[in-house]
């Protein structure tokens, strides 16, 4: 099939999705299989190494040396690192051993000796009722099958007024964020769906959080970068899509040329929140 076919008909399941509020499931072993395969990626990718969402939690957050931390879904731990010279210890869990593996290998390369690393998932952490003073959550949530089950276990295991913090892709509300979402599932076919704004403040007081702190953080994505795991062919697909992406969805995305390279516009959403007594 010629590539205009390709994009129109991948236009056409778009808006299917879009109309009909698909949610794209996921098997664990279906996010296993594409994190553990690309493991050693996430060590140095700019966004989860550096963002300054990573320099902004260590800002907000009052943390405290004798707080025990919950990082879930820690990747290659860029999140769990930052934290530990400010308390007393983090546990790093992750669904995916390869992810872990890079992580206590970068741990241990860094000289940090207060992380300690667990396979868990996200919408089952295996842990006591009130065991952490902080939980916290960066650029992953999309990859669940169930935020609303996160949130929960998350609140179940910090002690009452203890802190979430969940740092994530946003999305419109509406078309443009269904339009995204779907764009996003091709790259990545681990990606399930990242929230709006609104959905997520909703999520977090239904779960029983309050919130203390929220910010939308804006960041250009370089599309060579993003789409470097496929194939050229692949790469001019998405770049395709990117380029006819609705009104709505390019009031996010923006693409455009800047020296000859394309790039696009995400934005991050951080909500600190405290457990309700």
């Amino acid at each position: 099939m010629e590539l205009a076919a390709q994009v129109a008909d991948s236009l056409v399941a778009i808006r299917f999705s879009i109309q009909n509020e698909v949610h794209f499931p996921l098997s664990d072993s279906s996010v296993q299989a594409q994190f553990g395969a690309n493991a050693a990626f996430y060590v140095t990718h700019e966004t989860h190494a550096k963002g300054a969402s990573l320099v902004r939690l260590v800002e907000v957050l009052p943390l405290r040396p004798e707080w025990e931390a919950l990082d879930v879904a820690t990747g290659a731990g860029h999140t769990a690192f930052a934290l530990a010279p400010y308390v007393r210890r983090v546990l790093a869990t992750d669904l995916t051993p390869e992810m872990l593996a890079e992580a206590r290998q970068l741990g241990t390369e860094r000289g940090i000796s207060n992380v300690d690393f667990e396979l868990a998932r996200a919408e089952e952490l295996p842990f006591n009722d009130s065991r952490f003073d902080l939980v916290t959550c960066r650029i992953a949530p999309h990859h669940f099958d169930s935020i609303p089950a996160f949130l929960e276990r998350s609140r179940a295991v910090l002690r009452p007024g203890g802190s979430l913090v969940v740092i994530d892709n946003l999305v419109p509300d509406g078309s443009g964020g269904g339009y995204v979402n779907a764009f996003e599932k091709l790259r990545d076919p681990s990606h399930a769906a990242c929230l709006s704004d609104r959905q997520w403040r909703e999520a977090l007081d239904a779960a029983g959080f309050e919130l203390r702190h929220r910010e939308i953080l804006g960041k250009r994505m370089k599309f060579g970068a993003w789409a470097s795991r496929h194939d050229e062919r692949m790469q001019g697909f998405l770049k395709s899509l990117l380029m006819a992406a609705t009104t709505e969805a390019r009031g996010l995305l923006q693409p455009r040329t800047v020296d000859g390279e394309l790039t696009f516009g995400l934005h991050e959403g951080f909500y600190w929140a405290e457990a309700r007594a």
